[in-house]
């Protein structure tokens, strides 16, 4: 669908990705699924193409786009047909960079940024902990002076890319006395850090592309060089990143309920059922058109709201609205595409039967829709 928003260069950039996507991702996505990983051979084609670089300012080698471009980016991962597979992109990119671009010193962003724009190194946020999840406040992982540095204890839970990042950005108490606002730092901690391990890959309703791990931190060490940002300043910067966390995810969701519809509308026009195609029942092709109707309207409120965040708007209310909006719709369009592709919705080798699965995440993940239905309320 056309958009104001969409210039001659970020529809070049969707192109390429869709290219991408229907050449390199879907023909593997069976395979990724089997082994529960997407390859590292991937991630680094992706990176030499330059995807993993269009919100990196240009005066570290990236192309210094906004939030258009990741909305763009990730709307054409979402129609992959394989959400664990755009999770892995995503959270490298959108979920984990933003730490680095935006709080990371010159020195820290010289050290780490080329290595993530091609794709050798692959980062994950280590923010939610066993009973930590959308209440950030909460988390219990405690980082405690020590020489030159810090010594980090406790463990991170449903972490995207935590057994195969080479660097995690972690969150973790520096102030146990103050209140979580103001006593909290993120640190970037290294892959074979001693005492820091993933105990163990989980296994997920779906997603079965994407490594989730939990993440212990036994008395690990780190620099003071690899404090990101200020001390005791790290629940400002997961806060801010949520936004752009939120409008990425959706993004993708966004391309999902579309890769769905289109194929479903198509498995609707050939299937026969009592002596005509299923797109001649009435009620079929009415909620099809009204779910696409939904999508529509749903997608420009996630095209304006990266807009405003471009401009530096305030856009928490925004973002919120397509949280919960766009998370619950997503679930209510595939249960649609799987019920209307009858038995065959129902097998694994129909790609809507794991999309299905897939978008469950889409109301929890990044924060659950009761808890951006708050962040609404609050600003009525």
């Amino acid at each position: 669908m056309k958009s104001i928003y969409i210039d001659e260069d970020l529809e070049a950039i969707r192109q390429a990705v869709a290219e991408f996507v229907e050449k390199e991702i879907v023909p593997n996505v069976d395979q990724w699924e089997r082994t529960g990983e997407v390859p590292r051979s991937l991630l680094e084609q992706m990176g030499s193409l330059g995807f993993f670089g269009l919100r990196v300012p240009e005066e570290h080698g990236g192309v210094g786009l906004g939030h258009i471009a990741s909305v763009v980016f990730a709307g054409e991962l979402g129609r992959s047909t394989s959400g664990g597979t755009a999770i892995t992109v995503l959270v490298h990119t959108d979920l984990a960079m933003p730490y680095l671009t935006r709080f990371g010193s010159e020195e820290q962003k010289a050290r780490w940024l080329p290595g993530m724009m091609t794709g050798e190194l692959i980062s994950a946020i280590g923010v939610t902990e066993p009973d930590a999840g959308s209440d950030v406040a909460a988390i219990r992982t405690t980082a405690r002076r020590d020489g030159e540095g810090w010594r980090l204890n406790g463990t991170k839970m449903f972490i995207t890319n935590g057994g195969i990042a080479d660097l995690v950005f972690i969150a973790a108490r520096t102030d146990p006395d103050a209140k979580a606002s103001r006593g909290m730092t993120i640190f970037a901690v290294e892959k074979g850090t001693e005492g820091f391990t993933a105990t163990r890959a989980l296994e997920k309703m779906g997603w079965h592309a994407s490594n989730t791990a939990e993440l212990v931190l036994d008395d690990v060490w780190v620099p003071d060089s690899n404090v990101i940002g200020e001390v005791n300043q790290g629940f400002y910067y997961v806060m801010a990143n949520f936004q752009n966390e939120r409008i990425a995810l959706m993004a993708a969701a966004i391309g999902e309920c579309q890769e769905a519809i289109d194929r479903t509308v198509a498995y609707v026009k050939e299937r026969r059922a009592f002596g005509a195609p299923l797109w001649e029942k009435q009620a079929i092709r009415q909620r099809l058109a009204m779910r696409q109707a939904e999508v529509d309207a749903a997608r420009q409120l996630v095209y304006h709201t990266a807009w405003l965040l471009d401009q530096g708007e305030d856009a928490v209310r925004e973002v919120s609205e397509c949280k919960a909006l766009v998370g619950e719709l997503s679930n209510r369009v595939l249960y649609d595409c799987v019920q209307f592709h009858g038995g065959m919705g129902y097998m694994r080798e129909t790609p809507v039967e794991r999309m299905y699965r897939d978008v469950r995440i889409n109301s929890i993940g990044g924060g659950a829709t009761e808890v951006m239905l708050d962040e609404i309320a609050k600003r009525l």
